[in-house]
């Protein structure tokens, strides 16, 4: 690995989507800080909740609510429009599942991220943005910088946290590049590793993302930790 500057005195979050039943839960949690554990509307189910909370709290990872549409077939990776009302009960119906869950394991639900199509819907989306903070109390919100959720839930006086995604493509927003584009999606881990150590060193996110569902995903994680560490970037969890 090329060696890197040193980034003096800088903290960041890994964070990775877990309970998808799609990667090793139990190898991403001995690596990241923060763990979005899918809640059941796209992927996961109460016993795998369960088991990744209760390593979570074991290894002193912190727990948040990966919300999602109500679209386990589509993975959540297809635009919904249901009306607000709807949505808040969705994604209320999803924090208590996972709270009442992390608490059993001994820990809790730190925050909130949205997942998949809506994540991308309420960057932009105001109206989707506010049906999900009305779902999930005062949680602290994890989301894309200068998204619409995150404008909105820093003005009701909520923590909000900036997430960057290294292994992902950018436009030239700063909006991420549909999956179905090209460049979207990277999986050499080394180059995952150099955009983590950029990311971080840009100063504009606290979090970085390695999508858990994607392949070797674990051996990518590692090679970002690495990566980070070797320039001067402590890990440790932000909420």
């Amino acid at each position: 690995m090329p060696r890197t500057s040193p980034i003096h005195a800088h903290v960041i979050d890994l964070n990775a989507d877990l309970g998808e039943g799609v990667t090793d839960d139990e190898g991403l949690l001995a690596v990241i800080t923060s763990a979005n554990v899918a809640c059941g509307f796209h992927a996961g189910d109460e016993e795998t909740m369960r088991a990744v909370c209760t390593v979570a709290a074991q290894r002193g990872v912190v727990v948040g609510a990966q919300v999602s549409y109500d679209d386990r077939d589509g993975f959540g990776r297809r635009r919904m429009d249901p009306v607000p009302s709807e949505l808040t009960a969705w994604v209320r119906e999803q924090v208590t599942v996972l709270a009442s869950i992390a608490v059993s394991c001994g820990t809790s639900v730190a925050y909130l991220k949205p997942h998949g199509a809506l994540y991308n819907r309420v960057v932009d989306d105001a109206d989707q943005a506010r049906a999900v903070l009305a779902g999930s109390a005062e949680l602290p919100v994890l989301g894309l910088p200068g998204s619409q959720i995150l404008a909105l839930a820093r003005a009701d006086g909520r923590v909000v946290v900036c997430e960057g995604f290294p292994d992902r493509g950018y436009t030239a927003e700063g909006r991420l590049l549909p999956r179905d584009q090209a460049g979207a999606l990277v999986h050499d881990p080394a180059e995952v590793a150099a955009n983590a150590v950029r990311l971080a060193a840009g100063g504009a996110v606290q979090s970085l993302c390695v999508h858990g569902d994607a392949p070797g995903a674990v051996q990518t994680a590692r090679a970002v930790a690495v990566a980070l560490g070797s320039a001067g970037v402590t890990l440790a969890p932000i909420f």
